[in-house]
């Protein structure tokens, strides 16, 4: 198991990307949340096996159909512990 924070640019927001994540990180059987930050980026802290992290990390490089991505930066977090999937609204 571990986590991943991921920070996806482009055009992320206002095109169902937080909800297709969650969808996408359920159907692989992972956890964590996401959420839209002030400077128009999506956050995604995942945790999961390195496999389905991989396949979702893939997923994140296009997203949902009218997203338009331009970059991930993932980096490896230590472990945290989510009981779902989650859009996380501040």
């Amino acid at each position: 198991m571990q986590t991943l924070s991921i920070i996806v640019t482009g055009k992320v927001q206002g095109v169902w990307y937080r909800r297709s994540t969650v969808d996408k990180g359920i159907e692989l059987g992972l956890t964590g949340e996401v959420s839209n930050q002030p400077d128009g980026t999506v956050k995604i802290i995942v945790t999961g096996e390195k496999e389905q992290l991989d396949q979702f990390t893939l997923w994140c490089k296009q997203g949902p159909p009218k997203a338009e991505v331009t970059n991930l930066d993932i980096k490896e977090l230590p472990l945290q512990q989510f009981e779902s999937f989650r859009i996380r609204r501040f």
